[in-house]
């Protein structure tokens, strides 16, 4: 996918043009409620992948998926409306993995808390097995010459 001004803006156009469709004009009962996370279009602006994300569960994203594919005719031909180009590039939607990945990082870092604070109540009154500071130093070695 390209960096360049230019498709920058027509991923960004790609973007409020398809969010407004499933907002308003979309109405597939099998449709949840989506989010349009990210629009990647390629330097060429001949191919546009559209990364969503779907609250709910797996049903709700499966439904909003058949939902999405029947409808990328009519959304690509509204989004070739708007950008006003020559030629309109093709769509793809991909569902998005962070909320997943995030949810996954959450709950990695919630078990670290939680074994982190049992390593601390374990360590609560607990005492060296030997010396608190088991290093010779050169004044106890004075100590013991005398």
């Amino acid at each position: 996918m390209s960096d360049s001004p230019r498709a920058r803006k027509v991923a960004d156009r790609i973007k409020e043009v398809v969010a407004r469709m499933l907002d308003t004009r979309i109405k597939d009962p099998r449709l949840g409620f989506v989010t349009i996370t990210d629009v990647r279009v390629t330097g060429d602006l001949q191919s546009a992948s559209i990364f969503y994300t779907v609250l709910g569960d797996e049903d709700a994203r499966t439904g909003s998926a058949a939902a999405l594919k029947s409808a990328t005719g009519i959304i690509r031909s509204e989004v070739g409306k708007q950008l006003g180009t020559r030629l309109t590039p093709t769509i793809e939607f991909h569902l998005d993995a962070v909320p997943e990945t995030a949810a996954h990082l959450e709950a990695a870092l919630d078990e670290a808390r939680r074994r982190d604070a049992e390593l601390e109540q374990s360590r609560r009154g607990a005492t060296f097995a030997g010396e608190a500071d088991p290093y010779r130093r050169p004044e106890d070695d004075e100590d013991d010459e005398a």
